[in-house]
């Protein structure tokens, strides 16, 4: 039995349509790591600048008579 020509197109197309799906389903993963990655490394940032900084009062004032 011969395949149509009309079927291996169909067949053809529909596996062109799921390759391009699968690219871009990977593509939109990666941005996803990449955003969350982006994001954790401002958190990081941020919590190590919290704890450089002073607390409230501190640094303000300095003792001269020691």
């Amino acid at each position: 039995m011969s395949d149509s020509p009309f079927l291996v197109a169909e067949s053809f197309a529909a596996m062109r349509t799921a390759s391009t799906r699968q690219a871009l389903q990977t593509e939109m993963v990666k941005q996803q790591a990449n955003a969350e990655h982006a994001m954790a490394e401002l958190l990081q940032e941020s919590a190590e600048q919290q704890k450089a900084a002073l607390p409230a009062g501190q640094g303000q004032n300095v003792d001269v008579t020691a």
